[in-house]
């Protein structure tokens, strides 16, 4: 009789189980990957008008190109190296068709390949710390001839699983 009353209940329990798992599914946080490419546009964004320095990678002093790459990127925990070069080489690259909020863009300035580097915001548009002329850190549209001319690549420090 236990046997028998055992399998009757089994089914139910199996159900029971699997209908918690299916509704724990549907309440579940977003990707950590998502929200991470959001909080480094955000933070970007925050230093807009941030001075332009070279060598420099910080706020309080201002940035280069590479240093306010990598100032973003440290802030939410991720190591990128130090200069543009090195950024473009150790990170995969990607399809120009495939970018992504966060993804980080290079170009060849002046015949030096991967002399600079911005992060893609959305729309054609990135944010980064172009020269001592412009001053600052600044928004700019990838569709300008100027940054047409030099595009080199995309590149993505943030892989989605």
């Amino acid at each position: 009789m236990l046997n028998n009353m055992a399998v009757r209940y089994v089914p139910w329990v199996l159900l029971a189980w699997l209908l918690a798992v299916m509704t724990g599914c549907a309440t579940a946080p977003p990707l950590p990957e998502a929200s991470a490419q959001t909080a480094v546009v955000s933070y970007a964004l925050s230093l807009a008008g941030a001075p332009y320095r070279f060598g420099k990678d910080s706020p309080e002093e201002g940035f280069d190109c590479s240093g306010f790459v990598r100032h973003v990127y440290q802030h939410q925990g991720i190591a990128l190296p130090r200069t543009a070069r090195a950024m473009a080489e150790a990170l995969p690259p990607i399809s120009g068709d495939t970018m992504l909020a966060g993804d980080l863009l290079f170009f060849d300035i002046g015949g030096r390949p991967y002399s600079h580097v911005g992060i893609y915001l959305q729309q054609g548009q990135f944010i980064h710390a172009p020269s001592r002329r412009s001053g600052k850190v600044m928004v700019s549209k990838l569709t300008d001839r100027y940054w047409q001319q030099c595009y080199s690549g995309v590149r993505r420090p943030l892989v989605r699983h």
